[in-house]
């Protein structure tokens, strides 16, 4: 049974009036796969070197999580045209009501949330025709009146921002607190040698006595990347159970236990490897694969996004050399930067001070259900203070 949906937001298009002298702009929305399948070169060529251009914002990374992931939400994809010409792409989904975690209302989201740990969403639009083109989403969304829940957003985002703003004439109020931060090497302009210079001492010391005594222990090591579809099979078996000896023993890893996980990681590699885009290496130590890295190199950026390793290697760090081999290999390529993504774990910030955050946003419509929704969000953060409170406490008298 199709879940209930404002009229207006089922329509397949709505024009917005005229703005800064623009013939009219339309918003239409997209709600299924095969829409969505239709938008592909259109879409590619929007992002390509598009201000918010990053590898989770493209239509392989988008369209693979919505066959794999998206589970009970619709589809709401916004395009803006003028004429037949695409200016814009807002990559929505509506998350259905969560009674059990208190979200009993349908939220608008942006897509790729869930166990794949999108970075930098934010809306594609035509440098040269922002300002109408959001004041065009802005409209739609002022017609329907969904509550916002932006995760994982780019907190520097002028689009994001630019759009808030244009809500906030019309009464909605917004909440927005960074969540998470992304560190990243800066790499433009070094060779390893002078990177490396860039870090602690101590860590230094540590990377480079590391690399070389793996050479003076074991005859061979090998540190290769997967080139042919064969290889990519190979590896990235070979990864799913490095990074399960990683975690074993320890907090679980979420990264592909989830529903859909595993088939969306094993498609899109598929796809990141006919691109030119996947970085799957795995380091063998006299013929044993002992680490790995599933990375990907997208534009300018290389992107760290999940490593395995054996825990009996544990004592020749091999986690640490391979990030450092990972690193040279990045150098070679000539990328400006090696971001290593979200999650505040401690290894990172021996690599690099940068930092890029990410935010989460409520923004919510002026109307009942607004301020309804508002109301929920206190009563669960309450909650959520209160559960933590006695282990707070605990700790500070201890």
């Amino acid at each position: 049974m199709q879940d209930s949906i404002p009229a207006a937001l089922s329509a397949a298009s709505t024009p917005t009036p005229a703005a800064h002298g623009l013939t009219s702009l339309t918003v239409e929305r997209i709600d299924d796969m095969a829409g969505l399948t239709a938008l592909r070169p259109e879409w590619q060529a929007l992002l390509q070197g598009n201000e918010a251009d990053c590898l989770f914002l493209t239509w392989e990374w988008l369209s693979c999580w919505w066959r794999y992931i998206s589970q009970r939400r619709r589809l709401c994809l916004l395009t803006v045209r003028r004429g037949g010409e695409l200016l814009a792409i807002a990559p929505f989904a509506i998350r259905p009501p969560e009674p059990g975690r208190l979200v009993p209302f349908r939220t608008l989201e942006f897509m790729g949330m869930g166990d794949v740990g999108s970075d930098y969403m934010d809306l594609i639009i035509r440098p040269d025709l922002e300002e109408p083109a959001l004041e065009a989403v802005a409209a739609y969304l002022k017609q329907h009146s969904l509550v916002l829940d932006f995760r994982r957003v780019d907190a520097g985002s002028r689009r994001i921002t630019g759009l808030l703003t244009l809500l906030g004439k019309d009464g909605w109020e917004s909440e927005q607190q960074v969540t998470d931060s992304c560190p990243y090497i800066p790499l433009k302009g070094h060779d390893w040698k002078s990177y490396i210079a860039t870090v602690s001492r101590a860590h230094r010391a540590n990377v480079n006595r590391r690399l070389r005594r793996l050479g003076e222990i074991f005859k061979q090591v090998e540190f290769k990347r997967a080139t042919t579809e064969e290889e990519r099979r190979e590896y990235f078996t070979q990864f799913l159970r490095l990074h399960q000896l990683r975690w074993s023993g320890k907090e679980r890893s979420n990264a592909f236990t989830g529903e859909g996980t595993l088939a969306f990681h094993s498609e899109f590699s598929q796809v990141a490897l006919e691109r030119g885009w996947l970085r799957l290496f795995v380091l063998r130590l006299d013929g044993e694969p002992v680490a790995s890295t599933y990375s990907f190199r997208y534009g300018d950026a290389f992107y760290y996004y999940q490593a395995g390793l054996d825990p009996k290697l544990a004592e020749h760090s091999v986690g640490l050399a391979t990030l450092g081999l990972a690193v040279q290999s990045a150098i070679k390529e000539g990328v400006s930067r090696y971001d290593l993504l979200h999650g505040n774990l401690g290894y990172k910030a021996l690599w690099t001070d940068a930092t890029r955050p990410v935010s989460r946003i409520y923004c919510y419509p002026p109307n009942a259900g607004g301020a309804l929704y508002r109301q929920v969000q206190g009563l669960r953060r309450g909650l959520k203070r209160v559960m933590h409170w006695p282990a707070v406490r605990m700790e500070a008298s201890a």
